[in-house]
């Protein structure tokens, strides 16, 4: 494991305005008076001032976490071989194709090595375009070549500060889109301090880089931010039709940096889909949302050389099952309340039943069964039987892929984040569910003439569903809460600072004035900012002035071994994570690695795991031949592991999976750090 020493010191209704403003003017019922000159001035000034928090904010957020890495590790002062040992695991397998497209003689000759890569997994070629989200390193290698600043500027630094760059546009994206949910750029800028204060919840980029989710989440925050922005009624055709292209480039770059894009655009495409069966979307803009989730996705398939995978994903079948089932389906939205939702319950059973349907003839048509890991897992996880199968085990036993922890909570209430969002969910949760009511009821054209009228504009209700779905989603899998936290602060900080959510409340109470509306809706998150800034500004302080160094020198030395000790063809067999950095440091063959989304690869590393279970060492030498092994890396790490619960340790997995009954005993506390290589002759 890498360690660190310290160094030293340390439904529809009407919308708010286009542009998003900081304060109106308001009459008493809560019009926005935006036709004097006054006013427009006003609004420039604010969203100029806005625009300006927004940018030096992603800035600072930027700045922050790349200092927090070169404190951590001493980056700039360790050795080459330390700094590609600090891209843990799977991530030192992707920067070393940046890494491979930098040393090659060209730019054709890089691209000819990843489409036609046989060091990855040996006695095979394969074509890493197509395996893997790696388009972005490709890009960044490119543009390093072409640009003048290789003598300025060394490769790993232009990579980690493109990283750290995205950061601002992570940041800028989440402030934008709680300024368009609330009408006030307060909002934004409390939703920033939020998401830094709350940075080991919301981010993991300063200590895993290259990490495909670091390049995923800032689009992903840009589509959102977009969509935001597309659900706000009385647009212009020529903004719709920019904000739809913004929305289709943002799922673009999210669905071609990340693989797992296919499973977070689904849980979008249901929120779109809930939202739409109680008509509080309109059903044009869902349309073109569904359009452009298939064709940004069917994109990347064609960039991917038709990834199967892409092809069987359960968002493309829903998504086309969803338009099918509305072409069938005639005047879904009409009709009284029984009426309606006899249609409704009628609806959403054709749409599953196509999209299994569709999913499965697909997945039959093409022998698909990259993902099938995947579904055993979550038959597993929620309780639908035990499994003996490697792989879903392997998943079950890892703590990022369990429920996610009860002092999660705790770390988020310090910040008030937590206690903020509950408070901003439950009054809008409230006035969905009326709304929904109303809308399916068809009483909604009575209703809106009463003076207490509940209403739920439609960009809130998005981000209303959008934030319950990812919620649910980060509570059953720890990995997953990354989606979720992030815009937490998006909606905690829009709450705060909606001028809806308090009128509501003051109604209730029977308080409400448009002038005690408006104080409160400032005043209070002022309030919050100064007490998160009192509260945790010495600790970034301090957290700033940390200085710590890299220190791993077992792995140092076995990487120099590596290199000095063994022919540039020689191939190693290991574990998949230590596997990746002899990939990065030593340019190796390997057996396996850490990319887990291919049934054959999936196979072979459970069979080179033999090493670790019950096997004689005739099978275990016939298997490392099989794949042209020359060395084995046996990691006692693994050999006397004792961190995993019980039955969850790499051997008892291997032996549940072998059909032997693994016995438990009490290890010895053996204190061994040195890593053993052995070579198969």
């Amino acid at each position: 494991m890498t360690t660190v020493r310290q160094r030293r010191g340390g439904r529809v209704t009407e919308g708010a305005e286009d542009q998003p403003s900081e304060e109106k003017n308001v009459k008493s019922d809560g019009d926005v008076l935006s036709d004097h000159t006054g006013g427009k001035l006003w609004n420039i000034l604010s969203i100029t001032l806005g625009g300006i928090v927004a940018i030096g904010v992603g800035l600072l957020t930027s700045f922050y976490v790349a200092t927090l890495h070169e404190n951590d590790l001493w980056f700039s002062n360790i050795k080459e071989v330390e700094r590609e040992i600090s891209f843990r695991t799977e991530c030192g397998l992707y920067y070393s194709y940046y890494k491979q497209m930098i040393q090659a003689a060209s730019i054709q000759q890089g691209l000819h090595g990843l489409v036609y890569d046989n060091k990855t997994e040996s006695v095979r070629t394969i074509n890493i375009l197509e395996r893997m989200n790696v388009y972005q390193e490709v890009f960044l290698s490119i543009l390093y070549r072409i640009l003048p600043i290789q003598q300025y500027l060394e490769p790993v630094y232009f990579y980690i500060y493109t990283l750290f760059g995205l950061q601002a546009v992570y940041v800028f994206a989440l402030y934008v889109t709680s300024w368009l949910l609330s009408g006030t750029w307060l909002s934004g800028l409390l939703a920033a301090c939020w998401y830094i204060t709350n940075r080991i919840d919301t981010t993991r980029v300063e200590f895993t880089i290259p990490l495909r989710e670091n390049w995923a989440l800032p689009f992903f925050a840009v589509q959102i931010a977009a969509i935001t922005y597309l659900l706000r009624t009385h647009l212009q055709p020529a903004q719709e039709r920019l904000t739809l292209l913004a929305v289709f480039i943002a799922t673009f770059l999210f669905s071609l940096t990340w693989q797992f894009n296919q499973f977070m655009m689904l849980i979008q495409a249901l929120a779109l889909f809930i939202l739409d069966c109680f008509d509080m979307l309109p059903t044009a803009k869902v349309t073109w949302l569904y359009i452009i989730q298939i064709s940004g996705l069917l994109l990347v398939c064609v960039l991917q050389f038709f990834n199967s995978m892409i092809l069987g994903s359960l968002l493309i079948s829903f998504n086309a099952s969803v338009l099918i089932a509305r072409t069938i389906q005639k005047n879904l939205k009409k009709g009284n309340l029984f009426n309606r939702l006899g249609k409704l319950i009628l609806h959403v059973l054709l749409v599953s039943s196509l999209t299994l349907l569709v999913n499965k003839f697909i997945k039959k048509s093409l022998n698909l069964e990259s993902d099938e890991h995947i579904f055993k897992f979550l038959k597993a996880k929620f309780g639908f039987g035990s499994t003996r199968d490697f792989d879903a085990n392997l998943y079950l036993c890892e703590e990022a892929f369990g429920l996610l922890p009860l002092n999660t909570f705790s770390r988020l209430s310090d910040t008030l984040l937590f206690y903020v969002y509950i408070f901003s969910l439950f009054p809008l949760t409230v006035a969905a569910l009326i709304v929904a009511f109303r809308n399916l009821s068809g009483s909604n054209q009575v209703q809106e003439k009463a003076e207490y009228t509940i209403t739920l504009k439609p960009d809130a209700a998005y981000n209303l569903i959008h934030t319950v779905l990812f919620g649910c989603l980060a509570l059953s899998t720890m990995r997953m809460k990354y989606l979720w936290t992030s815009h937490m602060c998006v909606f905690a900080s829009f709450g705060l600072c909606s001028t809806e959510v308090w009128r509501l409340i003051l109604k209730c109470v029977h308080l409400y004035t448009s002038q005690r509306t408006q104080m409160i809706k400032y005043s209070i998150p002022i309030i919050t900012l100064l007490y998160i800034s009192y509260k945790f500004w010495p600790g970034i302080m301090d957290e700033l002035s940390e200085l710590r160094e890299f220190y791993d020198p077992d792995t140092v030395e076995l990487m120099n071994w590596i290199k000095s000790n063994t022919p540039n063809t020689a191939v190693f067999a290991g574990s998949m994570q230590l596997l990746a950095g002899v990939k990065l440091c030593t340019g190796r063959t390997l057996t396996n690695h850490p990319h887990y989304e291919d049934k054959h690869l999936r196979e072979r590393t459970k069979q080179i795991y033999q090493i670790y279970a019950k096997r004689s060492p005739e099978d275990v030498y016939r298997i490392l031949q099989s794949f042209g092994t020359d060395y084995v890396i046996l990691e006692d790490s693994i050999c006397y592991e004792r961190r995993h619960s019980r039955g969850c340790r790499l051997r008892d997995l291997l032996d549940t999976a072998n059909g032997h009954v693994p016995k438990f005993h009490v290890l010895l506390d053996i204190n061994k750090k040195q890593i053993i290589l052995r070579q198969s002759v």
